[in-house]
């Protein structure tokens, strides 16, 4: 567990210290480059950055890791009421559905309020929330504390406000610091969850919720410090100006191409997270190892998302898209033609790579194709599409094992979908990185 603590550490360390230094020059793709002086040095800025790319970080840390402690609770809660797992099942798609339309709002207010406020204020009534399921003792409970109010603090503090964060403080580097931010959720779930088990075992699961609660209290003053109560620069100033509305970026090809794009990635993301241990566990794989696999697919997905993020900086995002959706068809016809447990491991491992990767994606597209005036509710609304699919696939999955005894309809639909995917996305308009857009 300490280890895993000093890895995600050291991760974040190390690509600090190679971060080439801030440029103080705003060149959204959406407008011309033009350089505009800030009245404050560039150590001050590049320090104010560093902050509050480490502040996203540990925002989707603990948010990460505190989004399955309710599967990790799931069986000793059930086990102690005499409950069915359907009970919690009820509130887990409260949760999905709650928090994919406060990640939308989030994404709205962050374009029009304090960002400050809206993280801590999020992360109190997430906190709030978590820390209420300690005291849960009927299957209402769980859908009130865990399916709402905990929904709503964790949609406040998801990875669209937190994109747009981390897009003000380094304009020029959007795909790698959103990266680097969203890899909290990567280092979170293995880290937290490694924690938590041990808590599970050593004095029950109330604790564990208790204990997570705690982390996003303490949390709240760091992010105080940490994040600017308004937006910093007179670059950050000028380009918040510029862009789209909602509803005139409505009217282009390339919203409804992303749309279609971040649906079918949701789609496929959520239905391997939920099936792939159990997919591995029907193909002979065993139970240990099998559960493992999604801890390993959190290892490989650390390194894609980082990877996908300096790529889009240097190439822009539809080349690392299209990679994305040209492995996962790789690794589906392999699932279609073999599962055995070699192949259903080979699978889980480069899915796995590609899980994160659209997500610091998003913020580039937005910006690259409609300005970031509204940044946070375009990106918002995409990520919201992307959450809902998602459930859509992870409840679809389920249905077709039971109705057939296999995942093999599920798997050609995915492969269907992610040539379409794949079609789509080379017909989005591709902006060359630092370059004009149209």
């Amino acid at each position: 567990m300490v280890a895993l603590s000093l890895d995600g550490l050291g991760l974040f360390m190390a690509i600090m210290a190679l971060w080439p230094a801030v440029r103080i020059r705003d060149k959204p793709n959406f407008l011309p480059a033009r350089t505009i002086s800030v009245p404050f040095s560039k150590s001050s800025v590049r320090w104010s950055a560093v902050v509050v790319l480490a502040a996203g970080f540990l925002i989707l840390f603990v948010g990460g890791g505190s989004r399955f402690t309710i599967g990790l609770a799931l069986k000793p809660m059930v086990d102690e009421f005499g409950w069915v797992r359907g009970d919690l099942g009820i509130a887990v798609a409260m949760f999905q559905a709650v928090s994919a339309v406060c990640s939308f709002i989030a994404g709205r207010m962050a374009d029009r309020m304090s960002l400050r406020l809206l993280l801590t204020g999020g992360l109190a009534v997430s906190g709030l929330g978590i820390g209420l399921m300690s005291f849960t003792s009927a299957p209402w409970h769980a859908v009130l504390f865990y399916g709402v109010l905990f929904a709503i603090g964790n949609g406040a503090v998801s990875i669209t406000p937190v994109g747009v964060m981390v897009t003000r403080a380094y304009p020029g580097r959007v795909g790698l610091a959103n990266a680097v931010a969203i890899s909290g959720m990567s280092v979170g779930q293995l880290v937290m969850i490694a924690a938590l088990a041990f808590v599970l075992v050593a004095i029950g699961w109330r604790s564990v919720f208790v204990w997570v609660g705690l982390a996003h209290l303490l949390l709240i003053p760091v992010l105080v410090f940490a994040i600017p109560g308004k937006i910093a620069t007179a670059a950050q100033q000028a380009s918040a100006r510029q862009g789209l509305s909602l509803r005139e970026a409505a009217r282009t090809r390339q919203f409804w191409l992303l749309i279609v794009i971040y649906a079918i990635c949701g789609l496929d993301d959520f239905f391997v997270s939920t099936h792939v241990v159990a997919l591995a566990q029907d193909s002979g794989v065993d139970a240990l190892l099998a559960g493992n696999l999604l801890a390993m697919m959190g290892l490989t997905g650390l390194i894609g998302v980082v990877a996908a993020g300096a790529w889009s900086d240097r190439l822009g995002p539809v080349w690392a898209t299209t990679a994305c959706f040209a492995m996962r068809i790789a690794v589906f016809l392999l699932v279609l033609v073999d599962q055995s447990p070699l192949s259903v491991m080979i699978f889980a491992l480069v899915f796995g790579f590609t899980f994160l990767i659209t997500a610091p994606l998003t913020v580039v597209f937005v910006r690259e194709s409609f300005g970031v005036k509204n940044l946070g509710a375009i990106s918002g609304l995409i990520t919201m599409v992307h959450q809902i699919f998602g459930g859509i696939g992870a409840y679809a999955g389920a249905n077709i094992f039971d109705s057939t005894g296999r995942y093999d309809i599920a798997f050609a639909i995915l492969l269907a979908s992610s040539i379409v995917a794949l079609v789509l996305t080379l017909r989005l308009h591709r902006t060359p990185a630092g370059g004009v857009g149209a």
